[in-house]
Parts: C-alpha cells; sequence; structure tokens
C-alpha cells in the first residue's frame, strides 16, 4: 500500500481543484454577458431604493452612497452564491455531475472548486456597480474595496458550498432548493441592516440581527468601503466571513462525500 505524504496530498487536491475551477468557470467565459445581465435587480435597488434612502436622515454618515452601495454589494454575493446549487440541479438532470463523480478527483477538491468558480463573477459584478455609482458621489477607496471584495470572496465560497449541499440534498425536487433558498435569502438581507438601518427598529429585530453573521459582515464592509479601517468593526466581519465558509465546506464536503458512498 503507497502512503501518501501530507504535501504530497495537498498538491494533488490543489491540482484538483484548480481542474474543477477551469471547468466551472469555462462556460461563463464563452458567455461572459450571463453574469452582467444578473446585476439587474441590484441594480434596480440602486435606482429605486437609493435615492430613497439618501433621504432617510437615519442613515449614518455624511454621504448616503457610501453606506448603501456596500450593502448591495454584500446582496449581489448573497443572491449570486445562494442560487448556484441551481446549475449543480441541472448537471444531476444532464447527467454531467455523474461523470465528474466517477472521476478520480477528489471529493473536497470538487466541492471547493465549484465553491471557487463564484468568486470572478462576483469581483466582475461588484466592480461594475463600484463604477456605476461613482459620478452620482460613491467615493472610491482602493486598498479598502480590495480588502471588503477578498472578505466576500471567502464569504461566497461558504455560501456556494451550502447551496450546492441544498442542491444534493434536494435532488429532483427543484421547488424544494427554491423554496427553501427564498426562505432564507430574505430574511438574512433584512436582518443584517443590507438595505435600510436597523437602529431604529424594534427591540426584537436588533437581538436577532445580533445573531447574523451578515450583520458584522455588512458592517466591515461599509467601513471598508469608506476607507476606515477599524478593527473592532473590522474583526466579527472578517471572522463571520471565515466561519461561514468553513462551515459551508464541511456541509459540503460532507454532502458531496455521502453522495459518492
Amino acid at each position: 500500500m503507497t502512503i501518501r505524504n501530507p504535501k504530497g496530498r495537498l498538491v494533488s487536491f490543489l491540482a484538483d481543484t484548480a481542474k474543477v475551477f477551469v471547468r466551472e468557470t469555462r462556460p461563463t467565459l464563452y458567455d461572459p454577458f450571463t453574469p452582467v445581465f444578473s446585476l439587474a435587480q441590484p441594480l434596480v435597488f440602486l435606482a429605486l431604493l437609493g435615492p430613497l434612502v439618501a433621504a432617510t436622515p437615519t442613515v449614518p454618515g455624511e454621504n448616503p452612497w457610501q453606506w448603501f452601495v456596500p450593502g448591495i454589494i454584500v446582496m449581489i454575493a448573497l443572491f449570486g452564491t445562494s442560487m448556484t446549487g441551481s446549475n449543480l440541479q441541472f448537471e444531476m438532470t444532464t447527467g454531467s455531475h455523474e461523470r465528474m463523480m466517477v472521476s478520480p478527483l477528489s471529493r473536497p477538491a470538487i466541492m471547493v472548486g465549484k465553491s471557487l468558480k463564484e468568486i470572478a463573477p462576483l469581483v466582475a459584478q461588484a466592480v461594475i456597480v463600484i463604477l456605476v455609482m461613482l459620478p452620482f458621489g460613491f467615493e472610491l477607496y482602493p486598498l479598502g474595496a480590495i480588502i471588503g471584495l477578498a472578505i466576500l470572496a471567502v464569504l461566497g465560497v461558504g455560501l456556494g458550498a451550502l447551496s450546492y449541499s441544498l442542491a444534493i440534498a434536494s435532488r429532483d425536487k427543484e421547488w424544494l432548493f427554491w423554496g427553501v433558498q427564498q426562505t432564507l435569502l430574505f430574511p438574512l438581507l433584512i436582518l443584517s441592516g443590507m438595505m435600510l438601518p436597523l437602529e431604529q427598529g424594534p427591540d426584537w429585530m436588533r437581538a436577532i440581527a445580533a445573531f447574523n453573521p451578515l450583520t458584522y459582515i455588512v458592517e466591515a464592509e461599509r467601513s471598508l468601503f469608506a476607507g476606515d479601517f477599524v478593527w473592532s468593526v473590522l474583526w466579527p466581519g472578517i471572522v463571520s466571513a471565515a466561519a461561514v465558509a468553513a462551515v459551508g465546506l464541511v456541509v459540503g464536503i460532507a454532502a458531496i462525500r455521502r453522495e459518492a458512498s
């Protein structure tokens, strides 16, 4: 029996992850308009809800767009990555997922590679939103924006893995996938203060928001996109994103291993 050292296993895992990432990303390269068209909903929020937020006196800061735009970017990450399981359901229907599962690729690498695939569209969409909002008074702080997008990339890996896990659990039941996804999506969005400030909300709502990891991620993103590197605000957001990624990957890897067994 051949015993592979940890370094060899790591190299093999990284190679398999890269293969899956390239495979999953290739369709996006051939169809770059899909990520662009998926920006329709965030842009509608910016156009219709943005002016209302800007006129709200309770919005913190002198520039309401510095408060609102980071929330929209987090929303893009939340919406985009939570829907990725639908792609896996389509692959299950066509049989391409089964072909991948019988390949010699590492099962954890399959889940990690699929989850990493969501990072590129997320960054591209965030850049477009930032460029669109610059003429309207949004100020760009490049270093803060880069760190903020890195945190969202970590969050996206975790959310993508959870979405794939849900797709595996709801195999052949597309209605179940979308029912669970939508049921969880909007409470997480509202109870994070992503769109509207929670400071004036009832006590019970603010108490629930304290247990929502997105609350801390949104606060960290707003601080970073404003160019404020306040560690007491940043570390809860970083820890929350890392925790979501860790939980998502553990659940996702367990789900894909159970499916393969």
